[in-house]
């Protein structure tokens, strides 16, 4: 049967700039093996399927797969999936939008046209095993001494995150997705992610750069604008006084994308927001 269906690319105010996400907006009745099916042929990150809340406080409820496997969590597809369904004609039941998932209830704030998701709580956090620091250095290829900060950045992705010197430093590394490899050993649930962090100049308009590798289907895989690992490292970074408490971090550079994540801290919660455009609105057959 057809179903609505919106490409959308986050974390961008510019199409084809940022996260491109698949949006199904009716899941109803399809199994887990065919949304898994589905977002395998789309040859992107993620996609996402919009379901009936089973929740009296949530607006709607999403799955949401990646290649290979289905998350509890993630930022790009969250922002991604609630400026599908508003553009759909969704309405919140209160002030904010709030989505139902695997990590259970996220809420969404609308600034203006930007979303913005309260940031979940880490599910691990504090330093990282130094097999693993060392491993990392090894595998992005630059001296172990780069690495000025590490940390657990778990919220769901198993992220394990790096600081290096610069934002220049994190531009220019070209990982070994043989040795990334070696993280998944010992690891318990999804195979490891490393996201690095660097800042910029102070008289650049973004505080930090921010790069996201994970292994994929064919070696290792940099993700465009990760919304899940950028909320946790402003846990992090805020926590260990490293950065800001309002900060606008960039990522996909090395990749030409122009991502741009707007964190900022409100009290306890951290949002983490960006734009989000629509690039294809119509049906998939389903």
């Amino acid at each position: 049967m057809k179903r609505a269906f919106k490409q959308v690319d986050v974390f961008t105010s510019t199409p084809y700039r940022g996260n491109p996400l698949a949006v199904v907006l009716d899941g109803a009745g399809l199994s887990g093996e065919e949304m898994q099916h589905f977002t395998n042929w789309t040859h992107l990150s993620e996609a996402t399927f919009v379901l009936p809340a089973t929740s009296a406080e949530a607006d709607y409820r999403v799955r949401i797969f990646c290649p290979g496997r289905e998350l509890p969590f993630a930022g790009h597809p969250t922002l991604g999936t609630c400026h599908a369904w508003l553009e759909a004609g969704g309405q919140p039941k209160g002030e904010r939008v709030v989505q139902e998932c695997g990590v259970g209830l996220v809420q969404i704030r609308r600034d203006g046209a930007r979303l913005a998701f309260a940031a979940p709580p880490l599910i691990k956090s504090g330093p990282l095993p130094e097999s693993d620091v060392a491993l990392i250095a090894r595998g992005l290829g630059i001296a172990r001494d780069d690495i000025v900060r590490h940390a657990w950045c778990d919220n769901g992705p198993n992220w394990r995150g790096v600081m290096l010197r610069s934002a220049e430093q994190v531009l220019q590394l070209k990982p070994n997705a043989e040795i990334l490899a070696g993280l998944d050993v010992g690891v318990v649930g999804p195979r490891g992610k490393v996201g690095v962090i660097g800042a910029h100049d102070a008289d650049d308009d973004t505080a930090f750069e921010v790069r996201a590798f994970f292994p994929g289907n064919n070696g290792m895989t940099e993700d465009p604008v990760t919304g899940s690992l950028n909320a946790a490292l402003a846990q992090w970074l805020m926590g260990a006084g490293l950065a800001p408490e309002r900060y606008v971090a960039a990522q996909g550079t090395a990749l030409q994308r122009a991502g741009r994540v707007y964190i900022e801290r409100d009290g306890e919660r951290i949002w983490v927001g960006g734009d989000v455009v629509t690039c294809v609105d119509g049906s998939v057959q389903l």
